[in-house]
């Protein structure tokens, strides 16, 4: 019963909205009715500015360490492999949390700052690694879209290097990676299209 009430809390984690509530409560905007109309930090920044971007980029990346956190509160025995399974499907849940989020319609954003969160608490070697790579992917080419898949690709293959023998953790991975491709497919099509939106820190009114 314990671990399915702490499915449960992982799940209701990734589904706060931020960037609904901050945009309703501060700018009285729902940023899903500008924009990509994605609930996401992204989309926050271009339509709210940078303050309010790097605000819900912080909680929706808090909501995934937090929710992958609470392993700490199971009668698991750390260490053992039923203990990182389990911290897992508390990630991926918090994840899905935030795509669907039932505070919010089950209309949220793509996951991308809440799985960070989520490899922070699972490994910060791979983390450190996505972050350096999506960093880096961005400057050269201004886009998140594609810096995000990318990333999601990297840290699949670094779980073949740090889990070799972990054939759960590399479909964890793996899955975490077609997920974000998948939230991703609107974008997909701009940057085939070459109209995918680039970054850029100027508040923007209108899109």
């Amino acid at each position: 019963m314990t671990l399915v009430i702490l499915i449960l809390l992982a799940y209701l984690l990734g589904s706060i909205p931020t960037a609904v509530w901050y945009g309703k409560t501060f700018h009285k905007i729902d940023v899903r009715e500008h924009g990509s109309g994605n609930a996401g930090a992204t989309n926050t920044l271009r339509i709210l500015g940078n303050k309010a971007g790097f605000i819900v980029l912080f909680i929706d990346l808090l909501k995934g360490f937090l929710a992958t956190s609470l392993i700490h509160f199971s009668a698991i025995e750390a260490g053992t492999q039923n203990h990182f399974n389990f911290q897992m499907a508390l990630g991926v849940t918090a994840v899905l949390g935030h795509v669907y989020p039932v505070f919010a319609g089950f209309k949220g954003g793509k996951g991308i700052a809440t799985i960070l969160g989520m490899c922070i608490a699972l490994n910060w070697q791979i983390a450190l690694i996505c972050i350096l790579v999506f960093v880096t992917i961005v400057t050269i080419t201004k886009y998140i879209s594609l810096g995000s898949m990318i990333t999601a690709g990297i840290g699949a293959i670094l779980s073949f290097y740090f889990y070799n023998n972990n054939v759960i953790a590399n479909c964890f991975f793996c899955a975490i990676a077609i997920l974000v491709v998948y939230t991703h497919r609107t974008n997909i099509t701009r940057l085939k299209a070459g109209t995918e939106n680039k970054l850029s820190f100027k508040k923007k009114k209108n899109q």
